[in-house]
């Protein structure tokens, strides 16, 4: 149950595992510098690694090189330059460096100085020289001036006395001296402290043991250290015991205490203090995990192999050792969470099992044996690909071969793109390995291989790979700068494949008829720009071929619209000089223009009627002339894509002189009266009659201006001239202002129907009952058209 903390939460102490596995060399006497002829003594000292009986060799090297090989651990040395020393199974020490002079001046300092150090500089000169004073420097200023002693003290050095120091000397009368440099590096005494909990083994769960945990390094371990123990901010204990135990009875308060300890050396010396926390629960060890990197051990002679070791569980501080064939190979101790290692530089003989060891106080647990061996490292490989065509195509499967040419199996072999794993294959014995692809588009790029057989990874030369996709169905699309397509626009084609490696060409098709190629470098669409002329009409597709095969698309049509041209109007009468009372033929029409076409006309820019033509051609309004009749005429041709007028044809008819009112009025008043009768007779004689060919209806489109001259008029057999003529009755034969005159057209049941749109449909209309015009107002026949035509009386 979470009751206590562990204040063991800190990063392991830095070179404690080191301190622990490596020898360091001693002077004497301990100076660093000393004249040239004198002899220093280097002392091996090797501190809690191995049994002394078990030492049966010490080696020495100079600046690197083996220099001697001694069966006791000191050596006397007279030549300048790094020292180190190893037993048969420790790492070296970290070098010594001795320099003997030929100078008249010296400065001597020990080779390690620690925190809290009294430390001796001894300046010297040689024995024929003798100096009246001395004086000390630091970074070129003067520390201290001596005319009695050449020795120069720092008593409780610390990290601020680090620098570059020498002396100088004077003799009186003659000269001065300088000696040489020596650069000062105060070292750590020991880490700060690490407050450590655990449940006591003899009263479990009644007491707990608090353990102020440091380390002084071994030259200097005769060194005492006074550890004080806190609960909040009351001291608990000081003494030199680094633990302490206490009740747990109290450890359910809603606001635990915060514990923490202070490490000082001797009574004023330096002094650490611990983090402040709570306490938890001790929680045992579990088994270690011991890996080996490179993975699998497989290494040459002569590489570093690092040891691994890490527990799963388990509350700190650990202490982990390190094993071959039972041998110890060093330990490190952990202030947190997370494993140690070790890195060993093999040989052949280190072939063998090794394992480690995990334990924080309650029992060691010890991890599985690893087995370690020298073998040949992997060669670098060499990638083919392989695939079934010359070009690499979508869809296709490729087989990527990779082959060492050296190397102990097994062999792992992986496959990369673009630096991107793509699988990986265990070689057992000599070849290579395969990795086959179903190709995409994604494929293309940069392919690599790489071998490891836990030597170390090689990787191949990179091999390209260019995959070729076929191009899809394209897409065609006509743009149209507005919403139909007009004669004389200029429209775009875009063919675009939506998939395809470039380049991709792009063929236009009208009906299958080529237009014109283009190609796409990049890949994207290509367009095709056409002025449209009527001819442009029809079914347009294309095509997107990038080697891999055409691909056609939907076809798409297109209808070009014409706008109506300028129309000709024609006026057609039957006699040469028209009269009031003649029936004449406004024949509109327009040479160009797509269909349909509604034709308007128009007398002195005042509407008369307008007629529809489907199918193109041109359209007719048939007129019963009056006096008003007189004047221009024109007419407008318009198909949605803007009007068009004609130009303007005059009419003028005979017999019009002077004034139009009083006689004439009554003239022709007259006039229609006394013809009412001959009308009438001719009109029921021509319906008796069986109809002749020769006749067209108003609207024909089979019409055009060419057909003949409009100065001149149009005869017809006698029939179809009859049919045109009005049959005219006296609407309001009272008199007034306004006299109507009906005009009775009587179909045929083989005539066409007349164009409901046209003039003849528009005015044709029932005036309402007024006065007795409507009971003299005949019948009119089954299937007539009424035409009424007006006439103004002055």
């Amino acid at each position: 149950m979470l009751l206590w903390a562990s204040l063991l939460v800190l990063a392991p102490v830095c070179g404690q595992l080191e301190a622990a596995s490596k020898p360091v060399i001693s002077l004497h006497p301990p100076w660093t510098v000393a004249f040239r002829g004198e002899t220093v003594t280097l002392t091996c000292n090797v501190f809690h690694f191995h049994a002394p009986e078990k030492i049966k060799r010490f080696l020495w090297y100079l600046e690197g090189r083996m220099l001697r090989e001694t069966p006791r651990n000191t050596l006397e040395v007279h030549d300048s330059g790094q020292y180190r020393c190893q037993t048969q199974d420790s790492l070296p020490s970290d070098h010594v460096s001795l320099t003997f002079s030929s100078e008249n001046l010296i400065l001597q300092a020990p080779p390690f100085v620690f925190e809290g150090d009294s430390v001796v500089l001894r300046c010297r000169a040689n024995a024929e020289i003798t100096l009246d004073t001395m004086t000390l420097h630091r970074q070129g200023e003067v520390l201290s001036v001596s005319d009695e002693s050449s020795d120069f003290r720092i008593e409780q050095a610390s990290l601020r006395d680090n620098g570059d120091y020498h002396c100088s000397g004077f003799k009186n009368g003659c000269c001065s001296y300088f000696s040489n440099t020596i650069n000062i590096k105060v070292r750590e005494l020991f880490p700060r402290p690490v407050l450590t909990a655990s449940l006591s083994p003899s009263v479990s769960g009644k007491s707990v043991t608090l353990t102020c945990k440091t380390q002084l390094p071994p030259l200097r371990s005769d060194v005492k250290l006074w550890f004080r123990f806190f609960k909040d901010d009351h001291m608990l204990q000081l003494g030199l015991e680094s633990f302490l135990k206490i009740s747990t009875l109290t450890t359910r308060s809603r606001n635990p205490p915060y514990y923490w300890c202070e490490a000082q050396r001797g009574s004023s010396g330096v002094c650490k203090q611990s983090q402040k926390s709570q306490l938890r629960v001790q929680i045992p060890v579990s088994r270690p995990v011991l890996t080996l990197s490179p993975r699998g051990a497989l290494v040459p002679e002569g590489h570093t192999v690092t040891l691994s070791c890490k527990a799963e569980r388990g509350s700190p501080r650990i202490l982990y050792k390190f094993y071959r064939e039972n041998i110890s190979l060093g330990s490190r101790s952990v202030l947190s969470a997370g494993g140690v290692s070790l890195r060993v530089t093999v040989m052949v003989q280190d072939s063998g099992n090794y394992f480690c060891t995990a334990d924080n106080g309650f029992r060691p647990q010890r991890s599985e044996a690893k087995s370690l061996s020298v073998k040949v490292p992997v060669s670098r490989p060499i990638l083919t690909i392989r695939r079934p065509r010359s070009q690499a195509v979508e869809g296709d499967v490729v087989e990527l071969r990779c082959e060492a040419q050296r190397g102990s199996p097994p062999i792992l072999y992986r496959f990369y793109h673009e630096d991107n794993a793509l699988g990986s294959s265990w070689v057992y014995n000599r070849g290579g390995a395969s990795f086959k692809l179903p190709l995409s588009a994604e494929h293309s790029g940069k392919y690599a291989c790489e071998t490891d057989n836990g030597l170390g990874a090689w990787r191949s030369e990179t091999v390209s790979l260019d995959v070729k996709v076929p191009a899809s169905r394209p897409v065609l699309t006509v743009r149209t700068p507005r919403a139909q397509a007009v004669e004389g626009d200029v429209v775009e084609l875009r063919c675009e494949a939506q998939r395809g490696s470039p380049p991709i060409l792009y063929r236009f098709y009208r009906e299958d008829v080529p237009l014109r190629s283009s190609s796409a470098p990049s890949g994207g669409g290509t367009s095709f720009y056409l002025s449209l002329t009527t001819e442009h009409s029809g079914n347009y597709s294309c095509e997107a071929n990038n080697g891999l095969g055409a691909q056609r698309s939907e076809v798409v049509s297109l209808s070009v619209i014409v706008p109506a041209s300028h129309p000709t109007l024609t006026l057609r009468a039957p006699r040469a000089q028209a009269k009031v009372g003649d029936m004449v033929e406004l024949r509109c029409e327009a040479q160009r223009g797509s269909p349909p076409i509604q034709y308007r006309f128009y007398h002195e820019d005042v509407p008369l009627g307008n007629s529809l033509a489907p199918s193109g051609g041109g359209a007719s309004l048939n007129l019963s002339l009056t006096a008003e009749h007189s004047g221009n005429y024109s007419c407008e041709a318009d198909n949605g894509l803007g009007a068009r007028r004609s130009e303007a044809v005059p009419l003028s008819m005979s017999g019009l002189t002077g004034s139009r009112s009083g006689p004439i009025a009554t003239g022709v008043t007259g006039g229609l009266f006394s013809t009412l009768g001959f009308g009438v007779m001719a009109l029921l004689l021509y319906c008796r009659l069986p109809r002749k060919a020769g006749g067209r209806p108003t609207s024909d489109p089979s019409r055009s201006p060419s057909d003949s001259d409009i100065r001149e008029p149009i005869y017809h057999n006698a029939p179809a001239w009859l049919e045109l003529q009005p049959v005219y009755s006296n609407v309001n034969p009272k008199g007034g202002e306004v006299v109507y005159s009906e005009v009775q057209r009587i179909p045929q049941g083989s005539r066409p129907a007349a164009n409901p749109d046209s003039v003849l449909g528009l005015l044709r209309t029932h005036l309402p009952p007024h006065g007795q015009a409507a009971s003299h107002r005949p019948s009119d026949p089954p299937g007539s058209s009424v035409i009424y035509s007006q006439v103004k009386v002055a």
